[in-house]
């Protein structure tokens, strides 16, 4: 695991020393090693940066950026099968001279070109220059897993694994994009390929970029989407063939994620995902897996509990930390330098702080992240199957009678109903859900957590555009399965994973997600939705599954996320942020948003209000993103 950097200067104005600044910023995500690539060519400059984690070949023959012919490659990640391609490659003649799955990407691409991509089994971004064919092509991992960044303006063209980096080049423009940040603010996180700056982008999942050096010529192409493979024609097999296929392929994912030459550890909320990794790898091994949980003091958040009994059931060598508000406090003020864009899911306050807690102990951790996504676990997924079929057969006429009616009625005058959390927030969300035209509709409505109108509201200037580009080329057409994969392809990758590269890097620790293998996804992708959400029970496969490793009722609890309370710290000892960073002076500076509203929204919560604390969270992470890096 690593951290990655590179320049393409056709107007050559760039140095070593820039490339070095770019690359050392990334310090944190490779503390072990450094290496820098910097060359003058007949059109342009090119550079590639590397800061090394070393993972696999401890040795100096792992050191990057490396070369093998006429291939140079700067890499973040890890290919999991790498031993079984190069036993392909020794058959055929290749020679090496380390163990690291760096020289097995040189070896593979020279051999099978643009095709080697789709044998790597693992979690990676590479960046490699051809100076036969003076191109560069830049590939991330089909999950995206892996963060990649670039920027492209007046000739400069940037990439690197963190935003950070750009900044060190002084050709870098840092503009926000408002549209972008109308998108931030409705979903908590800014979805691929946009980012929050103007000429900068994230490389989608599954994709490479082209880079010809003769031409400046930019070419992004797919070669991995998982809605090809919710569209093949389902699998028509009994549910007992699926879940011994399935349980087959969870082991051989887990293990290949315990392939280390350092120690390796399990991030465990002994929820259903991350139980399932530690009881099959406990179930294979006499050692015992480490294991680690973060917990609070406060009921309803803390998963601690569930967590030990899980550890003790398994035999696991168990390390539990509780959070506090000053934990929080300690934490916060660090949020902005560790996600460097604007980024609102508040629990990246336990992430962090779990991986601060296994880096003591392991330099890599397992995080059971995906599962939900993969086999219908959240309960969004039912309750909008369940809205949705009741849309399709309600008549336009009686839907609208409804919207009226709820237009003209206050819900805080309701009886029974004014006491419930963020009761507003929830009403107006029903309301929107109503005009949906589609399944896809109905699931962007849920996620959002301001209207469109509401997001109109709180700029002065208005936004070009703020809808979410869904890929809705669906041939299979069954709802659920829509649903799972449009999640797979943006809140998981754009929330959940960023969140858990950002936190663990932060304190140079590998993560790695084995559910996110992509023989898993292809594999349950052709399984019909019924099999997913069984009987109204969520994740019904993956939980048949775990109850043959631990006892159902050692299992069977509501499911509660991995959240953080800061709804009840914000009107303590948090409330300072508030008001410091919503103030009316500050707002105003910026001429970005529209003060009044802010200040509404901000003083409805501080007076006791059943306000939407993540709204206010989404405002404040985006003010003190401003004030470090703008």
């Amino acid at each position: 695991m690593c951290g990655i950097s590179g320049l393409i200067d056709f107007k050559n104005s760039s140095t070593t020393e820039i490339l070095e600044k770019m690359t050392d910023i990334l310090h944190h995500r490779g503390p072990d090693d450094s290496g820098y690539y910097f060359k003058q060519l007949g059109s342009c400059q090119i550079g590639f940066g590397h800061r090394r984690l070393s993972i696999l070949d401890l040795s100096p023959l792992g050191h990057q950026p490396m070369r093998y012919n006429n291939l140079i490659i700067t890499y973040n990640g890890e290919i999991y099968n790498f031993q079984e391609i190069k036993g392909d490659l020794e058959k055929n003649g290749d020679k090496f001279i380390s163990n690291s799955d760096t020289e097995v990407i040189l070896h593979a691409f020279e051999r099978w070109g643009l095709e080697a991509v789709h044998k790597f089994n693992g979690m990676f971004v590479f960046a490699i220059y051809d100076e036969k064919e003076e191109k560069i092509y830049i590939y991330r991992d089909r999950a995206g897993v892996k963060p990649l960044y670039w920027y492209w303006k007046r000739g400069v063209f940037l990439f690197a694994s963190e935003l950070k980096s750009f900044q060190q080049h002084p050709n870098f423009e840092k503009e926000i994009d408002l549209d972008s940040l109308g998108l931030y603010l409705q979903y908590g996180y800014i979805l691929q390929p946009h980012t929050i700056f103007k000429n900068t982008y994230k490389l989608k999942a599954g994709h490479y970029l082209e880079i010809n050096l003769r031409n400046s010529e930019i070419k992004e192409s797919k070669y991995w989407d998982v809605i090809d493979f919710y569209n093949k024609p389902q699998k028509n097999i009994k549910e007992e063939e699926a879940l011994e296929n399935i349980e087959e392929l969870l082991k051989s994912s887990f293990n290949y994620r315990m392939v280390s030459d350092v120690p390796v550890g399990v991030f465990l909320s002994g929820g259903y995902d991350s139980s399932i990794v530690t009881a099959i790898l406990q179930h294979q091994r006499k050692d015992k897996i480490k294991t680690f949980t973060i917990g609070f003091h406060e009921k309803g958040y803390d998963e601690a509990p569930f967590a030990k009994k899980v550890a003790q059931y398994l035999g696991t060598e168990h390390t539990e930390y509780y959070c506090t508000q000053k934990d929080a406090l300690d934490i916060i003020p660090k949020l902005p330098e560790i996600y460097d864009e604007p980024f609102g899911d508040s629990s990246a306050i336990p992430t962090t702080l779990v991986s601060q807690l296994a880096r003591k102990h392991v330099t890599v951790s397992l995080s059971a992240d995906g599962g939900d996504e993969i086999f219908a676990g959240y309960p969004k997924h039912g309750n909008i199957l369940k809205a949705y079929k009741i849309l399709e057969y309600t008549p336009n006429l009686i839907k609208n009678l409804l919207k009226n009616s709820m237009n003209f009625i206050n819900p805080n005058k309701i009886p029974y109903l004014k006491n419930i959390k963020n009761l507003k927030f929830r009403y107006d969300k029903i309301n929107n859900i109503m005009d949906s035209k589609s399944i896809i509709d109905c699931l962007k409505l849920t996620n959002q957590h301001f209207s469109n109108k509401e997001i109109s509201n709180l700029f002065i200037n208005k936004l070009s555009s703020i809808k979410i580009e869904f890929d809705t080329n669906f041939i299979n057409s069954e709802y659920l399965n829509q649903i799972l994969a449009l999640d797979y392809k943006t809140y998981m990758i754009d929330d959940i994973l960023t969140k858990v590269d950002r936190a663990t890097m932060s304190v140079s620790l590998e993560g790695r997600e084995p559910l996110l293998d992509y023989r898993i996804i292809e594999y349950v992708a052709g399984l019909s939705g019924d099999l997913k959400y069984k009987n109204r029970i969520n994740k019904y496969l993956l939980k048949t599954i775990t109850h043959k490793y631990l006892p159902k009722e050692l299992m069977d609890r509501k499911k509660m996320g991995f959240s953080v309370p800061i709804f009840d710290w914000f009107k303590k000892e948090l409330k300072e942020y508030f008001l410091n960073y919503l103030s009316e002076n500050r707002l105003n500076k910026e001429s970005i948003f529209n003060t009044k509203e802010i200040i509404k929204l901000r003083d409805r919560y501080l007076n006791g209000s059943n306000e939407n604390i993540e709204r206010l969270w989404f405002i404040l992470m985006f003010e003190m993103w401003y004030e470090r890096w703008m």
